[in-house]
């Protein structure tokens, strides 16, 4: 079974943030595809499903943590320990500062960024060897701003590029599920080409 995480916060106060971005992936692919209703549990919120690979359905779970960004892990290593998924088979989606709005980059291992989710599946996973899908949301332009800037909602204007994101997240998710990581990125860029927008430096 392959282990999908999307980060962020829980309740309808952060749905549309930016922060949140890792929970609208889950949503998508698990509406697209098929998966069962949502049910309370690990400290979460899970869904059970497949996705096709050549004919041949793989079993993955959905998982978006309900303990706020910070305590992420708690969710993640409790479902990891009940169905025996092992690290290398969890794919964490989650906001990426340092990327464009609309870029798409997949990452295993290395750093976490300061990303508070990424450091705690570190702390309490043991490791920092994991799939991360890097969801680009641009940079606010100095790091004063970061904190407030996550935690606001996706202008209206960004919602075209937005919805066009998760819907190519979804759609190529096959890939992912093949274990075809590269493949799963590029197919994601070429069916959602992020806006001609780039990082806000200061």
């Amino acid at each position: 079974m392959l282990l999908w995480v999307g980060l962020g916060n829980p309740g309808e106060k952060y749905s549309g943030n930016r922060h949140n971005i890792g929970f609208m992936a889950i949503d998508a692919i698990g509406d697209d595809h098929g998966f069962s209703p949502e049910k309370n549990q690990f400290k979460g919120v899970s869904r059970q499903g497949t996705v096709s690979v050549d004919g041949r359905p793989v079993k993955v779970l959905l998982l978006k943590p309900m303990t706020f960004m910070n305590e992420s892990g708690q969710a993640v290593q409790k479902a990891m320990s009940f169905y025996k998924i092992p690290l290398s088979n969890v794919t964490v989606f989650h906001d990426e500062l340092d990327l464009a709005p609309g870029k798409f980059r997949m990452k295993f291992s290395g750093g976490i960024a300061g990303h508070n989710g990424l450091r705690s599946i570190r702390q309490l996973c043991g490791s920092e060897d994991f799939h991360r899908a890097r969801l680009g949301i641009g940079h606010p332009g100095h790091k004063d701003k970061v904190h407030s800037y996550v935690l606001s909602d996706f202008a209206k204007d960004e919602r075209p590029w937005l919805q066009d994101f998760m819907n190519a997240l979804s759609r190529a998710a096959d890939l992912l599920a093949s274990g075809e990581t590269d493949k799963y990125q590029t197919k994601v860029d070429m069916l959602a080409p992020p806006p001609n927008s780039k990082p806000r430096r200061g």
